[in-house]
């Protein structure tokens, strides 16, 4: 069965930087991305890569997260520099078979999450 296990999160200082990583067991997807959710509010869209490596951002993270994928590793990662206190959450890694798509129902797969706390 394949799983998805992110690794990387923690507890940091507003303005720190962070990288997750996600590793598909068994085999990688054409479509892989990162959602979050922070306490009281519904799971909402990061970042998300193709095969291709064509990469989608949410306007509150774009110039600030990085997501890239090696696809030899069947894994994924998100780099997130100057970190702000907004964006504390669960972080969620997901993949699906189709394209690049924002809508968390479209994804097949989810990993469990991993926590990111940011910190004045």
């Amino acid at each position: 069965q394949v799983q998805l296990v992110e690794s990387g999160g923690g507890l940091v200082q507003a303005g720190d930087s962070l990288r997750l990583s996600c590793l598909a067991s068994e085999r990688t997807f054409k479509t892989m991305a990162w959602f979050r959710q922070a306490p009281g509010k519904e799971r909402e869209f990061v970042a998300a890569i193709s095969w291709t490596i064509s990469t989608d951002y949410a306007d509150s993270v774009k110039d600030r997260f990085t997501i890239s994928r090696d696809n030899t590793k069947n894994t994924v990662y998100v780099r997130m520099n100057n970190l702000k206190l907004e964006d504390t959450a669960v972080y969620y890694c997901a993949a699906r078979a189709g394209p690049t798509v924002r809508d968390a129902n479209a994804y097949d797969l989810w990993g469990q999450g991993t926590q990111v706390t940011v910190s004045s």
